[in-house]
């Protein structure tokens, strides 16, 4: 049975072979090198510091896939807006745990009184867009060949869901 729940630093080595899979084999991530372990650990304290969430689903005490959500823009008007992130190990894709690991950060999102979540997605990737879509993110972008990866140009779509938050949130 697959759980989700919230990351700590014992599932760090597990979200880093997962990270960097997608980092070497797919276009998931627009990066060319691996990720250390102690980039991995420096990643997840930004989160904890900033309040953001990490999680991760589990199946027989194994780390299977993980989602987060941060920060989309630095600018002081932009905290209301952040970018969520799912990531899901290679032998387990097909398995619905990109809906497990989308739905808590939703939910997330909704009780830090964020207004609107953003997702950047390689083009090609429909698996991603379609679990997007199903949460009620609807297409707001298309960049033509933003990225170049694999001997290829690469296009990304990126994705909004607003959610019922405060209308008038405080300034400062």
């Amino acid at each position: 049975m697959i759980q989700v729940r919230t990351a700590n630093d014992n599932d760090l080595e597990a979200i880093l072979e997962i990270y960097n899979d997608a980092v070497l084999n797919t276009t998931a991530v627009y990066d060319y090198e691996k990720h250390t372990l102690e980039m991995r650990r420096q990643w997840f304290r930004i989160k904890e510091a900033q309040g953001f969430p990490v999680f991760v689903a589990e199946e027989g005490g194994q780390v299977i896939g993980f989602s987060s959500i941060g920060p989309w823009r630095a600018w002081a008007a932009y905290k209301y807006s952040v970018e969520n992130s799912i990531y899901v190990a290679a032998g387990q894709r097909g398995k619905g745990i990109g809906k497990l690991l989308l739905e808590p950060l939703i939910k997330a999102a909704a009780e830090l009184d964020l207004h609107t979540i953003v997702a950047g997605i390689d083009s090609t990737n429909e698996v991603s867009i379609k679990l997007h879509e199903r949460f009620g993110f609807k297409e707001v972008g298309h960049f033509a060949q933003v990225g170049y990866k694999f001997g290829r140009w690469l296009d990304l779509t990126f994705m909004q869901l607003v959610l019922k938050t405060p209308a008038q949130p405080e300034e400062g």
